[in-house]
């Protein structure tokens, strides 16, 4: 049988000492941090936008009583009515 030699940090066949292993390891965090930085970009585009709350302030109810009645949609008994009932509620 004819003598071979063998490098120590390659074991016993290519791939199979610590540099094969560090290799593996990097091939692996390789994939992982793909598939992450994939996931988190998808992720994104999939959700829906959020609306700014720099539009109009909303209208309260007793700002459209208020506008009812000046416009003359109510008269002044409804008003009164309306008005003590939006003060009572909670």
């Amino acid at each position: 049988m004819p003598f071979r030699y063998h490098h120590p940090w390659m074991g016993m066949g290519a791939g199979r000492g610590p540099l094969g292993l560090l290799f593996v390891l990097a091939v692996v965090a390789l994939v992982v941090w793909a598939i992450v930085t994939l996931t988190r970009q998808w992720g994104t585009h999939a959700r829906p936008a959020v609306a700014s709350p720099a539009g109009p302030p909303a209208t309260t109810a007793q700002q459209i009583l208020d506008e009812r009645f000046a416009r003359g949609e109510i008269d002044a008994e409804e008003f009164t009515r309306r008005r003590a009932l939006l003060r009572s509620a909670p």
